[in-house]
């Protein structure tokens, strides 16, 4: 991984978890080669463990093929749906989504 390729390391994203693709605002150039261009994605894998799906990839910078960041999103079902993301690149963020037909937390009160 490569702290000098982004512009701040692991941002906090909020409940902005990314299964695939790259935060290019963050990416501020590859720092072996100096060009500012569309990422790689490789080594892209699925793993399922104890109930969680876990996708892991590299992004890799176009022309040179420097690592520039590990990306790891994470799938589990524990009350409800649980997503959570860290990549030094995209950054850091975890959401939560009720498995129910209604989310009631989204519902309002009739009273």
């Amino acid at each position: 991984m490569c702290g000098d390729c982004v512009e701040k390391e692991y941002p906090n994203r909020g409940n902005t978890c990314l299964e695939n693709g790259s935060f290019l605002l963050n990416f501020t150039g590859c720092a072996v080669c100096s060009k500012r261009d569309f990422m790689l994605i490789t080594n892209k894998s699925l793993k399922e463990e104890d109930g969680e799906e876990i996708v892991t990839y590299d992004h890799l910078c176009k022309n040179c093929h420097h690592v520039i960041a590990r990306h790891e999103y994470t799938f589990s079902i524990m009350d409800e749906f649980q997503y959570t993301m860290l990549c030094l690149l995209c950054g850091k963020a975890e959401d939560t989504i009720s498995i129910l037909p209604d989310d009631p937390r989204q519902m309002t009160l009739l009273f």
